[in-house]
């Protein structure tokens, strides 16, 4: 990806490419689509984005995950989950069309890449590792545990129409995060 940043021209090619896709299959869309949408010219599409997957996965990291990397530094995961999913429901046309994409460069790919670097950056793995000093038990392992789980428990609730309350599935998303590998490893003895 060429940068995480946001200026003008990003924001308005996210934007037509977000609206084009409340119509029309986000695989079915055209760079031509996007930049005429966006009142752009193709090459300026291709100074900021490499293919509109990349311009995907700026939405998902400048839209879901660069708003929530505060309330995590402070401790507020509750808050960050909330928030994220939140802006998911808002926008639902568009994720339901993002979660629609399959294999490489789908949002499936990118939401987990995305959960797992965060809960890299969040993770406590002393503290796993006080309680489960397991040679192959690590950091990589955890995180990539944890991301496919809450990225695949976030695919099936956007898929499936987006019923269950946002409040509730925070709550369990929060469950998920702080228990359940300490509670599997802790009573593996039992």
């Amino acid at each position: 990806m060429n940068n995480q940043t946001q200026n003008a021209i990003d924001i308005v090619l996210a934007e037509s490419l977000k609206e084009l896709a409340a119509t029309k299959p986000i695989d079915k869309i055209t760079i031509k689509e996007i930049t005429n949408k966006a009142g752009v010219i193709r090459p300026t599409f291709y100074n900021h984005f490499q293919d509109k997957y990349e311009l995907l996965e700026w939405i998902t990291v400048n839209e879901l995950f660069a708003p929530i990397e505060p309330l995590l530094a402070n401790g507020m995961l509750r808050e960050a989950i909330t928030f994220l999913l939140t802006t998911i429901f808002k926008g639902k046309d568009f994720y339901k069309r993002a979660a629609q994409l399959e294999g490489q460069n789908s949002f499936n790919e990118i939401f987990n890449r995305c959960v797992a670097n965060l809960v890299k950056k969040y993770i406590d793995i002393d503290g796993l590792l006080s309680i489960a000093n397991y040679e192959w038990l690590n950091e990589k392992l955890v995180s990539e545990f944890l991301a496919h789980t809450i990225s695949w428990v976030t695919i099936q609730w956007i898929m499936r129409g987006m019923d269950t309350p946002v409040d509730e599935l925070a709550d369990v998303y929060v469950k998920i995060f702080h228990s359940p590998i300490i509670q599997v490893i802790s009573n593996s003895d039992k």
